[in-house]
């Protein structure tokens, strides 16, 4: 508890002076219930009173349990600027000095809507910390213009020494700009939402001598058969922030049964890699949606949530984050979805993974 007093106490209490329940120890509170699987607000007050004896080994709770309206109630009135905040520097704190590729994707939460606007859910903009395994980001993305909600993200962070990947969207000056001013390099994906770019890039590989491309493959999975090429290119005469290479990749991918497809992907590189570091980056890139969007639907039914009032579905999105992070960070060998039932039926499994955010 003291290590998440330290770093969330500069999240400000947005009740009256007479609130009853200490605002970190709800917060705590909510967070053991999601790492037992509670799916929302109501979910929280069952837990906090089947538990509340373990609760307070760790705990004062001079008040018993906090209600459903409780936990909804804050939740719906943080500020989600601050509790990001919060929430990143606790990551860097708990992951240590990152490296490797950091992935920025958007995803919605497609419950997250109000009644009659199902077409238009609540979105925000992740970052991922691959090689770490780790989320180390969230950012609102404000009416649903994602560029805008990572460029915010990215402000919080410090990433020197990594390697920050997006997809085409992203491929902007602004957010190129933003990428470098946190320490780190990019490896943005090129495609024809930026034709002129893209024209430059394809002729500056087409008349280069880049020598045989680095192969990568086969790769099978998902019932199809994978084999990728890579070629980069040093670019100086392209006028965009920071670049330093331009790299294509080639995926010639085969589903069981059916004809070879070919798919080529450009980039924009402010470091020249290799053609097999190029190779690694793309397709680690790909890991924020099986391993970070995956996992919040599937192991914290994420999708199904219909918290969407105020701030409750940001914040409570962050919190599902937080608790990803421990599971993942516990060294117990077992799935997320093993390690959610486990800690729910274990009382000294649930303490192991409060105390490992040490």
């Amino acid at each position: 508890m003291e290590t998440f007093s330290s770093y969330f106490s500069g999240v400000a209490d947005p009740r009256a002076g007479n609130a009853r329940h200490d605002l970190l120890e709800l917060m705590f509170v909510a967070l053991a219930a999601v790492l037992c699987g509670a799916e929302d607000c109501t979910d929280m007050a069952l837990f906090a009173r089947a538990k509340l004896g373990c609760l307070r080994q760790v705990l004062k709770l001079e008040h018993g349990a906090p209600s459903h309206d409780t936990f909804s109630r804050v939740f719906r009135l943080i500020e989600p600027e601050p509790f990001e905040a919060a929430f990143a520097r606790f990551t860097r704190a708990f992951a240590g000095a990152l490296e490797g590729v950091v992935a920025i994707d958007g995803k919605a939460l497609r419950g997250a809507y109000e009644r009659g606007r199902k077409a238009t859910p609540l979105h925000l903009v992740n970052i991922w910390a691959a090689e770490a395994r780790l989320v180390i980001g969230q950012r609102l993305a404000p009416g649903r213009n994602e560029v805008l909600g990572a460029q915010q993200a990215l402000a919080l962070l410090h990433l020197e020494g990594c390697i920050v990947t997006a997809d085409a969207l992203h491929c902007r000056r602004d957010t190129a700009q933003a990428i470098l001013d946190t320490g780190a390099d990019y490896a943005l994906a090129l495609k024809a939402n930026q034709p002129q770019l893209l024209a430059k890039a394809q002729a500056l590989i087409q008349a280069a001598d880049a020598g045989p491309p680095a192969t990568d493959g086969p790769w099978r999975a998902h019932d199809r058969l994978e084999n990728r090429t890579a070629i980069v290119v040093v670019a100086s005469e392209i006028d965009f922030p920071g670049l330093a290479a331009v790299a294509r990749v080639e995926t010639l991918r085969q589903p069981a049964g059916e004809p070879q497809t070919a798919i080529v992907r450009g980039y924009l590189l402010s470091t020249p890699l290799s053609a097999e570091r190029m190779l690694q980056v793309a397709r680690t890139h790909w890991t924020i949606e099986n391993q970070l969007h995956w996992v919040l639907d599937v192991a914290f039914d994420e999708d199904a949530s219909r918290s969407r009032k105020d701030n409750a579905p940001q914040n409570l999105a962050l919190l599902r984050k937080l608790a990803l992070n421990i599971l993942r960070q516990h060294p117990e060998k077992s799935s997320i979805k093993g390690k959610i039932k486990r800690a729910g039926w274990d009382d000294a499994f649930l303490l192991s993974l409060l105390g490992h955010m040490r």
